[in-house]
């Protein structure tokens, strides 16, 4: 019984420094729309999920748009999927990824699933040849 009593102290702490981390809000800032530019510039890109409305919980697929700066459809590209909670400093709870074009600029991403409600970041790197760039999507659930 001794053990578990001075365990009580340091649970508390765990408790309570995640409990901050879950109750902070947000940026006010945050930009929530579904098409950005990269972040170098070469890229636009769209995020379009299956139904419009991102679910929780589910698996899901979505279809990443994806063109130059100049408006031309980017269909050869390599490009990697990664996000997760900034808030609570975890990942995805899955590992998306593209698993194949579909043609005039768009790309099936399968395996997009988020566990929880709140704030999330989508992160797609794409190397094509415009160049190496990212592109970070944020959104609320």
């Amino acid at each position: 019984m001794r053990s578990i009593r001075s365990l009580f102290p340091i649970v508390a702490a765990a408790v309570l420094l995640n409990g901050c981390m879950l109750f902070a809000k947000p940026p006010q800032d945050l930009d929530y729309s579904r098409t950005r530019a990269s972040e170098g510039g070469f890229y636009r890109a769209t995020i379009r999920p299956d139904g419009d409305s991102i679910p929780q919980g589910k698996l899901q697929r979505w279809t990443l748009h994806l063109e130059t700066a100049a408006g031309v459809a980017v269909d050869s590209a390599t490009i990697a999927v990664d996000g997760g909670m900034p808030q609570h400093g975890h990942g995805l709870p899955t590992k998306p990824r593209v698993t194949r074009d579909l043609g005039k600029g768009d790309h099936l991403v399968e395996g997009m699933k988020f566990n929880m409600g709140g704030w999330w970041v989508v992160k797609f790197s794409v190397a094509a040849a415009a160049g190496r760039d990212s592109v970070v999507f944020n959104v609320k659930l």
